[in-house]
């Protein structure tokens, strides 16, 4: 094999590493318990659910999807088809702070009574106005059906269901330098991803070099 191939066989694979580093994820998802305490018009009830949070990019946010494994709360009658509609706040903590709503479709089959009621997924759009990693807990619960409106709060300090790296639109993290400029912050992810392009371009740089050498190499020749 020439030289010349075998530089170019190094540079790709340091090129693919790099792209690795620079794919790695960003965001950390897990199930977590939720105890909520339901204020209903027959009176209190309790359920435990597991909640899921997951997100896919969408535009300049995030489109997040609050999952409920289990059933919560439940009806003295029968609640027909498209009888209840249910939506909840997701709580924002870590570098960005607030609430974000979310709600979805009415139930699609009929929920017989005094049964465990099955809410479906809700959905909203989060807008980063901070950056940096971003926690979303499962908030308030709010079930409505036939004129009446339960509550449901959770009451064990559930921890975060998603925590997300976020960047919001220009606002990029910064620290300054000691000359009064703006240097951009870099985390554990941050610094293994400028390392690898670091990696790359130091090996761009010295094949560079070689293929400089060996065309002055060959022209050293033909003089």
């Amino acid at each position: 094999m020439s030289y010349q191939k075998r530089t170019a066989l190094a540079l790709a694979s340091a090129l693919a590493g790099t792209v690795v580093l620079m794919a790695a994820p960003a965001a950390h998802a897990t199930v977590v318990d939720v105890d909520y305490k339901c204020k209903t018009p027959i009176g209190d009830k309790s359920a435990v659910s597991p909640i899921d949070i997951k997100s896919v990019k969408s535009g300049g946010g995030y489109r997040l999807t609050m999952s409920f494994q289990k059933g919560v709360s439940s009806s003295p009658v029968e609640l027909g088809k498209g009888a209840m509609s249910p939506s909840a706040v997701i709580e924002v903590g870590g570098a960005d702070q607030g609430q974000l709503q979310v709600s979805g479709p009415p139930n699609s089959a009929a929920i017989p009574a005094n049964t465990p009621i099955k809410i479906s997924d809700l959905s909203g759009t989060y807008t980063p106005k901070k950056s940096g990693k971003v926690d979303f807990t499962a908030g308030v619960l709010t079930i409505k059906a036939l004129g009446t409106t339960t509550t449901c709060t959770p009451s064990n300090n559930p921890g975060p269901s998603l925590q997300l790296d976020v960047t919001a639109a220009g606002n990029p993290q910064t620290t300054p330098d000691d000359s009064g400029g703006q240097l951009p912050k870099t985390g554990p992810l941050d610094s293994a991803v400028a390392l690898g392009t670091l990696g790359g371009t130091v090996l761009l740089t010295g094949a560079a070099g070689v293929l400089w050498l060996t065309r002055r190499g060959q022209g050293a020749v033909g003089r």
